[in-house]
């Protein structure tokens, strides 16, 4: 019998036996479509007033407990950064009960070992005595708890920062800053600066960081190479934030007695008695700069910081929980040289040759 095919009955046999050869070669199916982007999330910030400096960090930690337990998993070691411009003055120093507070949150949380660590300006150990830190260690008697110069230690990694001549140059930042396996908590404060408007969270690691030899040979202080000029400053502290932030476990500020006019280190206090914690620490920087009645836009540093994609500046991505802003903002008075500090926004007025 003769059998007549059509050239459609020819070509469905042809694609037919193609797909079962294909079948039994094992080819691949069709890729799926691609998911659809991951929604942002919102930073929780907790925000806490009262007639205690210990227990306002305590309850503004316990506002984002989860976050928190969530950052430790995994974690080897926790470095606590404490702010030390000034290794005498108290007023323009992280206060020892602020230390006091977040060890004592982490106790049953975090049984590994838990380093003090700072590279101050001056001779960190002076400051730690001074502020008797030392006591804050006893009273965890049994705890793992350790001191540490970072600039005694002298480990670090490097970043290339903008120089005062907008040339590269290479800064040393303390390894233990820098180590994702460790768990960095900030111990900031609610501070006005001198370059940067206020100095928080962010400022306290980023400018934190940088190593100086102290009385060693071939002297080098790498915390100048931030004073090129004010646009740089607010690059670098970015740039450095972006190298940090792996490690970037809790942002806490201590609001209970500020700092405004001259700071970081002359400034007058200011009776706040907030608390701010964060595990974003542009977020909790966001939060401490309201409640300093500042006006956000002038905070360079922490919005180039949501441009790289280290944390949340938005107002809306940032959920306060506790508090509302508007209850305890105070406004400070800023430095002195505000007007030139703001000169970071704005036009160029003097711009090097165009060429080519």
């Amino acid at each position: 019998m003769e059998h007549h095919f059509s050239r459609r009955d020819l070509f469905q046999t042809s694609v037919g036996l193609y797909l079962a050869t294909r079948t039994k070669l094992g080819a691949a199916p069709v890729p799926p479509a691609a998911p659809a982007a991951a929604v942002p999330q919102k930073s929780a910030v907790g925000l806490v007033r009262g007639e205690n400096r210990t227990a306002n960090i305590k309850a503004a930690l316990e506002l984002i407990d989860a976050d928190i337990r969530r950052k430790l998993v995994g974690k080897k070691s926790v470095v606590i950064k404490p702010n030390l411009v000034s290794t005498n003055r108290q007023l323009a120093a992280t206060h020892a009960d602020s230390l006091r507070a977040i060890i004592d949150y982490l106790g049953p949380r975090w049984k590994g070992p838990i380093f003090i660590a700072e590279s101050s300006a001056g001779n960190t150990f002076d400051g730690y005595r001074t502020f008797k830190y030392d006591e804050v260690v006893r009273d965890f008697k049994g705890r793992d708890i350790r001191m540490v110069d970072l600039n005694e230690e002298g480990l670090y990694e490097t970043v290339p920062l903008l120089d005062g001549d907008l040339h590269i140059q290479n800064c040393r930042l303390a390894k233990r800053l820098c180590d994702p396996d460790a768990f960095v908590i900030s111990a900031g404060m609610l501070k006005t600066h001198n370059v940067l408007i206020a100095t928080l969270n962010v400022k306290n690691l980023c400018l934190g960081a940088p190593l100086h030899s102290g009385g060693k040979d071939k002297p080098f202080n790498d915390k100048r190479i931030y004073h090129g000029g004010v646009r740089q400053t607010h690059y670098d502290v970015m740039v450095t934030a972006q190298k940090l932030a792996p490690a970037w476990g809790l942002g806490v500020l201590d609001g209970f007695e500020g700092m405004e006019g001259n700071g970081p280190s002359q400034g007058t206090p200011v009776n706040q008695k907030v608390a701010i914690a964060s595990t974003d620490f542009i977020a909790a920087d966001r939060i401490g700069t309201e409640c300093m009645g500042i006006n956000p836009d002038w905070m360079g540093y922490l919005q180039y910081c949501e441009k790289a994609g280290v944390g949340n500046f938005n107002r809306a991505m940032i959920d306060v929980r506790g508090e509302s802003v508007d209850k305890v903002k105070v406004k400070y008075r800023l430095h002195n040289d505000i007007d030139q500090e703001l000169q970071w926004m704005g036009p160029l007025t003097d711009l090097p040759p165009k060429l080519g």
